[in-house]
């Protein structure tokens, strides 16, 4: 029927090659899910008209058999009041609804051939939208991953990471060179319980140096 004549290339072509030649390939794929989208309406639109127009040979079919059955029954009836004329006539128009019958079954099994067909190109398009959409999803993912990346990247090799690190540096040699000005001011400076620590020394060490006497005076 040629429903496909403008996209033949997709349907009958592997769409990942078409999107390796493709310049944008993110573009060609909502260009391609929207032709295909389209086509589904127009070739959904054909099958409901070709089906109605099925529906109504048959309707036509039985009603010219129905009429066939008629007209035998008239002439026989007729052969049977010896009226060979009506007998005649009758078959004549018998014959008529059969011929007619005919050539309407004849229209039925090109339509329902054009059905089936329209059915095979539906499931071949259906099967290549479906690809797409995944293509879709897998670029817009592997887009967004690689812009990520991209972005992280540009960080790293970019020189604020570094300088910022440079910065940590600076703090911590102030922090360290207060630390060092703290212990420097605590360096010689005794406390209260340093002096009474030193006074308890001087008594332990003078109590131990008397006892040290009264024993060498034993001797």
């Amino acid at each position: 029927m040629g429903i496909f004549s403008r996209f033949a290339d997709i349907v009958n072509s592997n769409i990942t090659s078409l999107l390796d030649k493709a310049e944008d390939p993110k573009k060609m794929v909502r260009l391609i899910i929207q032709e295909m989208e389209d086509t589904l309406v127009e070739v959904r639109s054909n099958s409901a008209s070709l089906i109605a127009q099925k529906k109504e040979l048959q309707r036509r079919i039985t009603r010219a058999t129905n009429q066939e059955a008629e007209w035998q029954d008239k002439a026989e009836l007729a052969l049977n009041k010896d009226r060979e004329d009506l007998a005649r006539g009758a078959l004549t128009e018998k014959q008529k609804c059969a011929e007619l019958a005919g050539l309407l079954s004849n229209d039925m099994e090109q339509l329902e051939e054009q059905l089936n067909l329209l059915k095979s190109e539906i499931v071949q398009l259906q099967s290549k939208l479906d690809e797409a959409r995944a293509r879709q999803k897998s670029m817009a993912l592997r887009t967004e991953t690689a812009s990520s990346r991209l972005q992280v990247k540009k960080q790293l090799d970019s020189n604020k990471i570094q300088s910022s690190l440079d910065k940590f540096d600076q703090y911590e040699r102030r922090v360290e060179d207060l630390e060092s000005q703290v212990e420097a001011q605590d360096f010689g400076a005794r406390s209260l319980n340093d002096e009474f620590a030193e006074l308890a020394a001087q008594d332990s060490i003078s109590n131990e140096l008397e006892a040290l006497k009264k024993k060498m005076n034993n001797k």
